[in-house]
């Protein structure tokens, strides 16, 4: 004898009646496959969270394994790029025809990137934290990629401060002498007392967000990261030797920046390339000197698009 098990979902209808903006699974475990444009694809640990609308007020839920299936079918037999995105929001769908109208996913993983130091050579591994956001409402699609880049930012303010500091050292120690030996000052500059002072510098965040358009396949998280290092030139290092934390310090003097420049270095470096249809940046500039943090944000700022 066969017992059929009852369905809930399909044989009684809700308790109150209303639609739903979105049902579904947050958090779900799970390796991913994801084609990164230049790059080998590779094998990423995601959370992904999975959604539909419940457009029928009178149902009682949705087909929730039929999201995970999809999901997981995506995990063992293709690769995560734009077009597989877009056909698993159709497959949320047209698994839902009578329910739901609009689908929502989001892959949430570390991308790790093998990066050579500055000078030395040496290689090591950089995690760039990676959001990845697909929505097809009533047809109309979008794709994001969210990606957060660490640099280092030297505050031009502290920076001309200490200047002031290593000037009026250098008038006290040397203001008695009529004539100064080249010896006696190249000695003096590499002592503690010679520079007196050093600007304050921390470790800061780039979070970009970046709306794709359909000339892309693979996801350009590589280019978003060179994009991002090579404009603001003081990248956070992996693998380390003396020679590449002196070329380290060189570069941060060189490129000395507020969170305002910061942005709009970025701003301007996203603006020279066409597969983004929008974007939006933060900067985040994790103050040594205060408890708090000094942010920038910016948009392309284009109608309709991203609000700062």
């Amino acid at each position: 004898m066969t017992t059929s098990m009852p369905d809930i979902a399909n044989h009684t209808t809700a308790q109150t009646e209303g639609t739903l903006d979105w049902v579904g699974m947050s958090n779900i475990e799970m390796p991913i496959m994801v084609a990164s444009k230049g790059e080998s694809e590779r094998m990423v640990s995601a959370h992904i969270d999975a959604f539909v609308n419940l457009k029928d007020a009178q149902a009682k839920g949705i087909h929730m394994s039929r999201l995970y299936l999809l999901i997981d079918e995506l995990s063992t037999s293709n690769v995560l790029n734009f077009q597989s995105l877009v056909s698993l929001l159709d497959g949320f769908i047209s698994s839902h025809q009578e329910l739901s109208d609009q689908a929502k996913v989001q892959f949430c993983f570390d991308y790790h990137l093998r990066r050579k130091s500055l000078i030395s050579g040496k290689e090591g591994w950089k995690a760039y934290p990676v959001t990845l956001t697909g929505n097809l409402n009533q047809g109309k699609l979008t794709i994001e990629l969210t990606l957060d880049v660490p640099y280092s930012s030297t505050c031009p303010c502290s920076a001309a401060l200490a200047r002031q500091l290593i000037q009026k050292a250098f008038q006290d120690k040397f203001a008695q002498q009529s004539e100064l030996a080249l010896t006696d000052v190249h000695e003096w500059l590499g002592t503690t007392e010679g520079i007196v002072a050093t600007p304050h510098s921390q470790r800061s965040v780039a979070e970009v967000k970046v709306k794709l358009n359909s000339s892309v396949n693979d996801f350009p998280i590589t280019e978003i990261v060179d994009l991002v290092e090579g404009s603001l030139k003081t990248p956070v290092q992996a693998a380390v030797k003396r020679e590449d934390e002196q070329e380290f310090a060189r570069l941060n003097g060189q490129n000395l920046m507020f969170c305002e420049d910061a942005a709009r270095r970025l701003q301007h470096s996203l603006n020279q390339t066409n597969q983004f249809d929008d974007f939006w940046l933060k900067i985040n500039h994790l103050e040594s000197l205060h408890a708090h943090d000094a942010v920038s944000i910016t948009t392309k700022g284009i109608k309709n698009g991203y609000q700062p």
